[in-house]
């Protein structure tokens, strides 16, 4: 019988002990984190969920793969696995721009779905350590951010990837490999392309459900998931999916939260994330909403991930502008929110030059900007204006912001108004949420990295006179204090 024993502390593995969770500090001031979500599935540079879709007859993943590595039948993912070199992975110079761009915390990738693990893993020797980059990747990782004084997250995915990868064990139904099987079927890989924990599976059930109900899976990722808690210590771990396995997954949650109290004089400073909306399950941690969002304030802390593209490097990618990445963080850090924002690397895990100016140009606005976003909370309101993104997740799409449109964030006597597309024609600003009679009496207002601004605080809204800046990197910020 597997050990599916937890550290001892003060949470036990109930929904009744884990509501004692209280979000801590550090994850409410951060409001900005940047995640790396890479691993071999970025060799093709091809895009996300290649591991499986390179098995998938007719997908144009499939049809990438066979015509630049091989046919599946005969060259499979295990065959992409050591061509992950991660040759010019320089983890800290990576952490140095992604503080620089307002990082607070940051977030690396245990595994994915494709079941290979980016560290020096205690129960799968598909790991990085021995195969590929040759480098414990979340170790370097985690080095990095604890040399910058930041709290050093982790990413698991296996959860799902029992049926996920089931289509390694499938064959074409037509053209000249009908018939004949996927290399899932090869015996010398099969702890890559496992069934019940490293048992072959004759072919896929095509019964999909994103976790699995087989008992052995389930305590297989009990075990890869505590080794990676154990050796790395995360101030975060993310679960790509609800809570999973039932007890089995609220034993880590307890465990994760009870080596945390056992660093901190007791107290518990870890984050569990995950992505079920009931209120009864995302009050054991932060809830995460996947390249979605909020319409309105929440009472607790919530995080949005999302990339500036695709999940995995892809050549075919158009990527986010740093205005509307900008747009996006303002929007939820009003909302109570944090942003999780993945950085795609390419397979030597540098960046292109398209992610780097994105990170150059959210650092000049961070410069400015930042005062009314780390360590903020919501105000009396949201925002004001026309408006808004659109609530849910995965329904992640561009706001059509006018200048009409501010959100609105607090800290100690401050608060902060960012309008959210500059004014093109000089026209005095005019923020309604401000008027007299709806607002205490303002003495001064800032422009945030700027100097003080003329203004009149009326019945219709605080004016201010601005000069006009349609070119501005993101959404323009000022400090309002009260008399």
């Amino acid at each position: 019988m597997p050990d599916l024993s937890i550290a001892a502390g003060p949470f036990a593995p109930t929904y009744d002990s884990l509501r004692q969770f209280q979000c801590p500090d550090w994850f409410r001031d951060a409001k900005l984190a940047f995640w790396s979500h890479w691993g071999p599935q970025s060799v093709p540079m091809y895009g996300d969920w290649y591991a499986r879709h390179l098995y998938v007859e007719g997908h144009e993943q499939y049809r990438h793969h066979w015509r630049v590595y091989g046919h599946p039948s005969r060259v499979g993912y295990k065959d992409i696995v050591p061509l992950w070199k991660a040759e010019r992975f320089d983890p800290h110079r990576l952490m140095g721009l992604f503080i620089e761009a307002g990082a607070r915390y940051f977030v690396g990738q245990a595994m994915h779905h494709d079941n290979f693990d980016n560290f020096d893993s205690a129960h799968q020797r598909w790991n990085s350590v021995n195969i590929g980059p040759k480098k414990d990747i979340v170790g370097l990782w985690r080095d990095a951010a604890r040399a910058f004084g930041i709290p050093f997250g982790l990413s698991e995915h296996l959860g799902a990837s029992f049926t996920w990868f089931e289509s390694n064990k499938g064959q074409d139904k037509t053209g000249p490999y009908a018939g004949i099987p996927y290399d899932g079927h090869d015996p010398q890989s099969q702890d890559l392309y496992y069934r019940n924990g490293g048992h072959p599976m004759i072919q896929p059930s095509g019964d999909w459900h994103w976790y699995t109900e087989n008992a052995e899976f389930r305590q297989h990722w009990f075990q890869r998931i505590k080794d990676v808690i154990d050796k790395y210590e995360p101030d975060l771990l993310y679960s790509d999916g609800g809570v999973p396995f039932g007890d089995i997954g609220l034993a880590i949650v307890a465990h994760l939260y009870n080596t945390s109290a056992r660093r901190h004089g007791g107290v518990n400073q870890a984050i569990y994330n995950q992505k079920d909306t009931d209120p009864a399950v995302y009050s054991i941690g932060v809830l995460d909403i996947e390249r979605g969002q909020r319409d309105t304030v929440a009472e607790h802390p919530w995080q949005t991930d999302t990339s500036v593209g695709d999940w995995y490097y892809n050549v075919r990618d158009t990527y986010k502008t740093p205005g509307q990445v900008l747009e996006t963080l303002v929007d939820i850090v009003s909302k109570n929110g944090n942003l999780l924002l993945n950085i795609p690397q390419l397979p030597d895990g540098s960046l292109d030059d398209e992610c780097e100016y994105l990170l150059q140009q959210m650092a000049l606005w961070m410069r400015a900007n930042q005062e009314g976003i780390h360590g903020s909370r919501p105000w009396e309101v949201v925002g004001e204006g026309p408006s808004s993104a659109i609530a849910g997740a995965f329904k992640e799409e561009a706001v059509a912001w006018t200048p009409e449109d501010f959100r609105f964030t607090a800290k100690g006597d401050a608060v902060y108004a960012y309008q959210m597309r500059g004014t093109e024609d000089g026209q005095p600003i005019l923020i309604r949420s401000l008027a007299v009679g709806r607002a205490r009496p303002v003495a001064e207002v800032q422009r945030l990295g700027g100097g003080h601004l003329p203004f009149a605080q009326t019945s219709d809204g605080l004016s201010l006179s601005v000069q006009a800046e349609p070119s501005s990197i993101g959404p323009l910020g000022f400090r309002i204090r009260y008399l």
